[in-house]
């Protein structure tokens, strides 16, 4: 009896040439269906259609070239290579292969004809292709006819080792051939978006644009794929876009069916804590407050980002947040990304609750063996106790008794697993806590309404009034002494300064030297000063010793990596220097630049370059001078960076679309989230048929 032929919901080994192997190496990217290898999407395209002439070659391209082999010889260098010279009638290149046998040798003897794909370079003495791809296309009796060129373009996929790109596309083959076979050409799903998007040209359907995009003609309109504009793209991208608000949407719906304490806001513990901060809350403060205290009175609970500029007041927030659950006899757990910043939020936390009775227990990695049996042994007692900690807050051995309250600072910093954990520490049957999620780096619209469409987003856009902003200049390097004159006025008038040595190599010991060089060579021209270090190779120890003397005015100037990105507050700190700024992202920029300005005093921050400076720096550092608004900056990340940057989810799955781009589809969204509404309200199987078709994988990561 003849065998079934394959469906999309098959496993990928029933695709003539998979198998077994094959398929266990496509599990490593997600993928075990044949839908699931449809929707597995080229990341890029190669055009292989045309030839170009060697006298057009452009540093940069890839492109298809022929040629007749004029010379084949080993070049004895630092490093053995073949050198391979061709010509034509418009020019010369050459190809260099660093691995090469005999036999490769010999098929590439003058007189040969070839033809080469490639990335073209510019080598010592002309432009040079360095291992292309190479055919040998010389006419013989056997093969007198010309070769032809590729009907299409060649899609690029994301991969895995041991899966290559020919394998890729011939199974890819495969599954569309099984897709035309089973297409359905009244697909409910095509006829609604054609009703709610118009790109002024009719919409392709699913099974149409799929085919483009995995086998873009040769005639395709080249720019508009690589740019992502053609229609068959945007189908797909409108498709995922709306795929992944329903699954936020759809795990929002299951958070409401879950329950949690209902708080009221507690005035007595309240009115003590305004007492302790010595400060009026600012109006943005007191309205987000408010926001929150309406969420924490539902039984359900609350799943709340809370948006702040640095400086605008996120801790004191969190501190009346915290009284909430405190006083109904609760534990609150405070997490924050480093040592330095959980113990700076012990600090200031328990200077505000301790005179209220409310004890503040701190809970990190370095804890001995004897405090951290303590520290675990009140958190499984009932009652009011406020921790804060680093990741050791949700350790396998850690129980919490009655959890009501997570609060996650710089939520960035932390891959999703590690919220998930600390959230199903607090589970008690349906109960589970309430969460309030915390970032400094503002976030553009178009990524909240994205990535964090389940949560509740109240933005504190407001500085305390002793807050100034910090006054930014630009400077290049050469300017470096009359910089190191100025922090030795600063210093001399009381004041306290940041030096900056940001990532000079993907390398922490080199990034160390540089720091260590750089405050060497300071602590030489400023010897009346006394220079701090701080840098990534150093232990948490050490370096929590030399912030404490920063903190207490025993340093005067503190030379730093990023390290000091998050944390410290040193309010007499007024002069912040950032050495190759053209190296960091907006976002980061802002972030160091926001160390200064903490106290009265009018602070600056000097952003030193290197020339010469690519447009996307300049471009950088002009927006650094013009705004101190984090909104705005985020904006401008987003625009030159992209989403998993700014986000810095690179590694935690959102934002990492297979098509889509927030960048590029941002004016789709509040269409996007129009249809994902009314399409679970009216017809929620149809809702449940597109997550599947993208999202089966990616559901994980969204549950905190």
């Amino acid at each position: 009896m003849a065998a079934r032929a394959p469906t999309l919901d098959d496993a990928v080994e029933r695709l003539p040439g998979a198998g077994p192997r094959i398929a266990e190496l496509f599990t490593r990217l997600g993928i075990r269906s044949i839908r699931e290898l449809l929707f597995h999407l080229p990341s890029r395209y190669q055009d292989r259609t045309r030839l170009s002439p060697l006298g057009s070659l452009r540093h940069g391209s890839e492109v298809v070239v022929e040629g007749t082999v004029q010379s084949t010889q080993v070049h004895f260098g630092r490093r053995r290579a073949l050198l391979c010279r061709i010509a034509d009638d418009s020019g010369v290149l050459t190809l260099r292969f660093f691995y090469f046998n005999r036999s490769q040798q010999l098929r590439l003897e003058a007189g040969r004809r070839v033809r080469c794909f490639g990335e073209v370079r510019r080598g010592p003495q002309s432009l040079e292709m360095v291992h292309p791809e190479v055919q040998v296309i010389d006419a013989t009796p056997d093969a007198p006819d010309e070769v032809p060129l590729e009907a299409a373009l060649t899609p690029i996929y994301p991969t895995t080792e041991g899966l290559h790109q020919a394998r890729l596309r011939k199974l890819t083959g495969h599954a569309l051939d099984v897709l035309a076979r089973e297409e359905d050409a009244a697909d409910p799903i095509d006829s609604l978006l054609a009703r709610h998007f118009d790109f002024g040209q009719r919409l392709p359907t699913l099974a149409a644009a799929l085919r483009y995009v995995h086998r873009p003609p040769a005639d395709a309109p080249v720019d508009a794929l690589w740019e992502g504009y053609h229609p068959a793209q945007r189908r797909l991208a409108v498709e995922e876009l709306l795929a992944h608000q329903l699954t936020l949407r759809q795990l929002r719906q299951r958070a409401k069916q879950l329950s949690a304490s209902a708080l009221r806001a507690p005035r007595a513990l309240r009115a003590g804590l305004l007492r302790e901060f010595g400060f009026t809350l600012t109006g943005a403060q007191t309205r987000v407050v408010r926001e929150i205290d309406v969420d924490l009175a539902r039984p359900v609970p609350m799943l709340r980002l809370l948006q702040g500029d640095v400086g605008a007041g996120k801790t004191a927030v969190a501190a009346m947040i915290a009284a909430s659950a405190l006083a109904a006899g609760q534990q609150v757990v405070l997490m924050a990304p480093t040592e330095l910043l959980a113990e700076q939020h012990g600090r200031t936390l328990a200077r505000w609750f301790g005179p209220l009775s409310i004890e503040v227990l701190l809970v990190t990695g370095r804890l001995g063996a004897a405090a951290r049996r303590q520290a675990r042994a009140l958190l499984g007692e009932a009652g009011p106790r406020l921790v804060v900690g680093t990741h050791a807050v949700f350790q396998d051995d850690v129980s919490y008794a009655n959890l009501g309250l997570v609060i996650v600072d710089e939520q960035h910093r932390f891959g999703v697993n590690q919220r998930l954990a600390l959230l199903e520490k607090g589970a008690h049957g349906a109960r589970r806590p309430h969460q309030l999620i915390m970032t400094a780096t503002p976030i553009p619209r178009t990524l909240a309404m994205t990535a964090y469409a389940d949560l509740d987003v109240s933005v504190l856009d407001e500085l305390p009034p002793s807050r100034q902003p910090v006054r930014t200049s630009v400077l290049p390097e050469s300017r470096r002494e009359d910089i190191v004159a100025r922090i030795a006025d600063a210093c001399r008038a009381g004041r306290q300064a940041y030096w900056v040595c940001p990532l000079i190599e993907e390398s922490e010991n080199l990034d160390s030297q540089a720091a260590t060089d750089t405050a060497a060579a300071l602590a030489a021209a400023l010897p009346q000063l006394e220079v701090g270090l701080v840098h990534g190779r150093m232990n948490d120890r050490e370096k929590d010793l030399a912030m404490q003397r920063f903190v207490r005015g025993a340093v005067q100037l503190l030379v730093a990596t990023t390290v000091i990105e998050v944390g410290v507050d040193v309010p007499n700190a007024s002069l912040m220097v950032i050495e190759n700024a053209e190296r960091l992202g907006l976002s980061q920029l802002h972030q160091l630049r926001g160390r200064v300005g903490r106290g009265s005093a009018q602070s600056d921050c000097v952003l030193l370059y290197k020339s010469p400076l690519s447009e996307t720096a300049r471009h950088r550092l002009q927006v650094m001078r013009e705004t101190n608004d984090g909104f705005v900056i985020a904006e401008r990340d987003l625009e030159l960076r992209g989403p998993g940057e700014v986000l810095g989810t690179r590694q935690t799955g959102i934002a990492e679309f297979k098509i889509a781009d927030l960048t590029r589809d941002r004016a789709l969204l509040p269409t996007v989230q129009q249809v994902a509404d009314s399409l679970l309200a009216e017809a929620p199987v149809l809702a449940e048929r597109l997550v599947q078709r993208w999202t089966v994988q990616r559901v994980e990561y969204a549950k905190v």
